[in-house]
């Protein structure tokens, strides 16, 4: 099997369920050490022993990024074990729904919290790092950050905030040899909407209607959006960087439906 990232260090948040765990995976299965950021410590046990199997090292870090200094911890705990970090994944996120009327205060701040101070503050404290090894930098932007979507404002513009960050970052750290780009995916089957507030009926509803809405037909699988992360951090992308890369199906190219 390839270990094209053998002796490399990947840290990264939201890894105990969807695009972040398949991307875990993905890093380990390639010889990469992992580092990883999640609230829950059982999912974090049951990755570990996924991850073990393949013969990857692996550092548990139970955090909750909407505290900045546990952000911090994060990255002073991955260099403290590991020596260093290679790549960093950005793939925690939170949705609710909510409008330009209807979004609390308290829920616009949750959602920017998440979805943007904490990949600024995850981003700028393992700088030093990344920029010692000329690692480089992934965020999970959305679709959303690209094009405008009704009833769930605060996640639209946090994503879109992700992406300006992703491209001034990259622009910044250009010549000091750091790549930062993002995947923009569509509709993934992951928990983000259930633990946003959806029911199963809702979700499976929402779902069905996402077929509709891509024009390949259907959702994406967390796997597929792994791949893209895996090549964007390899060194087969060493000439991209700044990008925002939708992976949705088609879904950006569509008119509101």
């Amino acid at each position: 099997m390839d270990k094209e990232f053998a002796e490399k260090i990947l840290l990264i948040t939201g890894a105990t369920s969807g695009i972040g765990k398949a991307t875990a995976l993905r890093f380990a299965e390639a010889g990469a050490s992992v580092a990883a950021v999640g609230r829950n410590e059982t999912a974090l046990s049951e990755l570990r022993k996924e991850i073990e199997t393949m013969g990857a090292h692996f550092l548990p870090l139970p955090a909750d990024l909407s505290f900045a200094e546990e952000a911090d911890t994060a990255v002073s705990k991955t260099v403290e074990h590991f020596g260093g970090v290679d790549v960093l994944v950005n793939a925690a996120g939170h949705i609710s729904s909510g409008t330009i009327e209807t979004t609390l205060p308290q829920e616009w701040d949750a959602m920017l919290n998440i979805n943007l101070h904490a990949v600024f503050l995850l981003m700028q404290n393992a700088l030093p790092t990344i920029i010692e090894r000329r690692g480089n930098i992934v965020n999970v932007s959305s679709v959303t950050g690209l094009r405008a979507f009704p009833g769930v404002l605060a996640y639209c513009v946090s994503k879109a905030g992700l992406d300006q960050l992703t491209r001034c970052a990259a622009l910044e750290l250009a010549a000091k040899g750091v790549r930062v780009n993002a995947v923009n995916p569509g509709v993934v089957v992951t928990e983000i909407h259930k633990r946003g507030g959806m029911t199963e009926e809702q979700y499976a509803t929402f779902l069905e209607h996402s077929r509709q809405t891509h024009p390949l037909g259907r959702v994406g699988d967390a796997r597929e959006i792994a791949e893209l992360i895996f090549f964007l951090a390899s060194d087969r992308a060493s000439w991209i960087t700044g990008v925002t890369y939708s992976i949705d199906g088609g879904r950006a190219q569509t008119c509101a439906r």
